[in-house]
């Protein structure tokens, strides 16, 4: 593969960055300061709406759409997994704001590509226009709080046929983006065929808006303590019995195993591109602080501790990077299956060490660390997160040595 980025991406990376440091780093502490005097904390500061409007007026709009997901230029930037990673990990530099700006923030990422992939054209028109436009937010239903939804064929959601309607009942939990009232449509997965032979095709995905009767979102669930409301929150979501037309299924009954794992290869290579980012601004953060700090009658980056971690941390992303390029340039060369095995090990690497950066950079602000005054408390808990989200470590782990070991068997 060629190192070197192409013309495209190379001129996309020097807007991008110029929109950062002229538009999102300064509004962070705006955003800030604008949530505490709304109404609720799950609305929307204004200040995203000013970064929404001038991220398009500039084309740095729906950047994740590869060409192959949605080919319009119209919607997005036409781009491959390769010349979307680098500006992906931009966006991780502020996980809070950038993303959302440039309609590029999970999980509204990940159901725009299914309805873009296995919607019918009704679908399309009613949800993934208002979502591409940036109109609307979305959630994706999956994870359950009485079973282990690491196992996908877990899931006890019940989607039952009812003459022209589904009927949907369970309870769902960590459903990202529920509490943002801008959250208007949920993918919902669940068992239209819970006794058949195929464990992979008893589950089903439908759509299900919000205001549908027997929908209740139930709560706000914190990730370490953490309401998480730049992303939306992450929310219990009850369905009693719930009732949809037939014509809100998505693709075809059976289908919603493959549909999830279509779904979660591409989103988890954009979470590890933008932890790439995050992992960038806390080298940052930390060579700030080792060059303005003394103890013990020195500079902190006169410290030898100090210089290890931040030499490690650079070494570590260096490293991530690559394996990460060379994930998105497979899954652009010989599609996601072909990127298996590297896109699970950047899922178990990346997650994993960022986590570690992170931390050491918490050690290095001392109790400003663990603080709102810093971004690190909150980067640490997305990271540390994220060894779950989209399968957990030892999944991939599990996975990815019956692979290899296939070879010797």
């Amino acid at each position: 593969m060629d190192f070197a980025f192409d013309a495209r991406t190379e001129e996309l990376r020097e807007r991008l960055l110029a929109f950062m440091d002229e538009h999102v780093y300064p509004a962070e502490a705006v955003a800030a300061e604008q949530r505490t005097a709304l109404d609720s904390p799950w609305q929307t500061p204004a200040v995203v709406g000013d970064l929404k409007a001038e991220a398009r007026r500039q084309g740095l709009w729906n950047l994740f759409f590869d060409k192959h997901s949605l080919p319009d230029a119209e919607h997005g930037a036409g781009l491959t997994n390769l010349q979307y990673a680098p500006l992906a990990e931009i966006t991780g530099r502020s996980p809070q704001l950038a993303p959302t700006a440039l309609n590029c923030a999970a999980p509204d990422t990940g159901n725009m590509e299914v309805l873009a992939q296995f919607g019918t054209e009704t679908q399309r028109k009613q949800w993934l226009e208002p979502l591409l436009a940036g109109e609307i937010r979305s959630a994706f239903a999956m994870t359950e709080p009485e079973v282990a939804s690491s196992d996908a064929t877990n899931i006890t959601t019940h989607i039952e046929r009812d003459g022209d309607d589904y009927v949907i009942t369970g309870r769902k939990f960590y459903i990202s983006g529920a509490m943002n009232p801008d959250c208007k449509i949920f993918i919902v997965m669940g068992k239209t065929d819970p006794d058949g032979p195929d464990i992979r095709r008893q589950q089903s995905m439908v759509l299900v808006p919000r205001d549908t009767p027997g929908v209740e979102v139930r709560r706000a669930m914190t990730v370490y303590g953490f309401e998480d409301h730049w992303h939306g929150g992450h929310a219990e979501v009850v369905f009693d019995h719930a009732r949809v037309p037939v014509s809100n299924l998505i693709g075809e009954e059976g289908g919603g195993f493959g549909i999830a794992q279509a779904r979660l290869g591409p989103g988890r290579i954009h979470h590890c591109m933008r932890l790439i980012g995050m992992a960038e601004r806390a080298i940052e953060l930390m060579c700030r602080r080792a060059v303005g700090r003394t103890a013990f009658g020195k500079p902190l980056a006169q410290q030898g501790v100090v210089q290890e971690w931040i030499a490690d941390a650079r070494v570590t992303v260096e490293q991530l990077r690559l394996l990460v390029l060379k994930t998105a340039w497979l899954m652009d060369t010989v599609g996601n299956k072909g990127a298996h095995t590297e896109i699970q090990s950047i899922k178990i690497a990346t997650p994993r060490a960022v986590v570690d950066i992170i931390d050491k950079a918490v050690q290095l602000h001392g109790a400003g660390g663990v603080s709102q005054d810093y971004p690190l408390a909150e980067l640490w808990a997305a990271a540390r997160t994220l060894r779950l989200a989209d399968g957990p470590d030892e999944v991939h782990q599990r996975s990815l040595a019956r692979r290899e070991l296939k070879r010797y068997v």
